[in-house]
């Protein structure tokens, strides 16, 4: 598949951090390396709530999945997956509607291959392996084509990924690419970590992972993304009520908040008019 310039898929290297498994480290899972688990303490240091914030993130991808499943959506494409876990996209949508069909996209070739075992013969779901600014070459792949018919309203889903595209011009442009190639009636669900709450933390960490992985390639920033800045990324999109929040507060279902530190990652759900 095609790349643009510059966008070329990762290649595994356990001897490097990886994002993808130093959260599913954070998650208390085991597809994680040794360079993986001691980046990741790393960042617990700097953050000892990271992972209530990873389960944190878990518990909205499960309502967002839920709400719009329940909302009538049967397309879900779900941009930059990470490792797959128990309670995944595709478990979640087909609990409630077992006709819906998920597309998983990554553009780590170790995620492709647990995702893959993971879904074994499940007909209405696969994995691709492509960058998510490569917009139309997901839209392109046969595996896409397969299972997702994009004149019909889909689920565009980009939960903890977007930070890892430091130039705001650059994730601005990826999600609207996305966007513009899904229907009317098509919503968006995006969570992302933000500097809002705790800055001098967020520097610390966004300058951690910018020095460690892999996963965030581009020139660097101080810090991550503000709340505004998260919200400006539905720019063309109708938010659902509550709109950008943290968390915790997105249509929350009884839960209990694991910490009393501050949850500084936000999301929210808009629909495509």
């Amino acid at each position: 598949m095609p790349f643009p310039a510059g966008h070329e898929p990762q290649t595994f290297d356990p001897t490097a951090p990886n994002e993808s498994r130093m959260h599913d480290y954070f998650l208390g899972g085991k597809d994680n390396y040794a360079a993986d688990r001691q980046a990741a303490l790393q960042a617990i240091e700097l953050a000892p709530e990271l992972p209530v914030l990873a389960r944190e993130g878990r518990k909205f991808l499960d309502r967002v999945v839920r709400f719009l499943a329940a909302a009538g959506i049967r397309q879900f494409l779900d941009i930059g997956t990470g490792l797959p876990t128990q309670g995944s996209v595709h478990q979640i949508a087909q609990a409630v509607a077992p006709d819906c069909r998920v597309v998983y996209v990554d553009n780590d070739p170790v995620v492709r291959v647990h995702a893959q075992a993971l879904l074994g013969k499940n007909p209405y779901t696969t994995v691709v392996e492509a960058d998510m600014r490569d917009a139309e070459g997901i839209a392109r792949h046969p595996d896409l084509r397969r299972l997702i018919d994009l004149d019909r309203p889909t689920a565009l889903l980009f939960f903890h990924v977007l930070y890892a595209i430091p130039d705001d011009e650059e994730v601005a442009w990826s999600v609207r690419r996305l966007g513009d190639l899904m229907a009317p009636g098509s919503h968006i669900a995006i969570s992302h970590p933000v500097s809002d709450l705790c800055p001098e933390v967020t520097a610390r960490l966004a300058f951690l992972y910018q020095q460690e992985t892999h996963a965030i390639r581009g020139k660097p920033r101080s810090n991550v993304r503000t709340r505004a800045e998260v919200e400006g990324l539905f720019s063309g999109w109708d938010l659902i009520e509550p709109g950008v929040v943290y968390l915790p507060l997105w249509r929350p279902e009884h839960e209990t908040i694991e910490s009393s530190r501050p949850i500084w990652s936000v999301g929210g759900v808009g629909r495509k008019p």
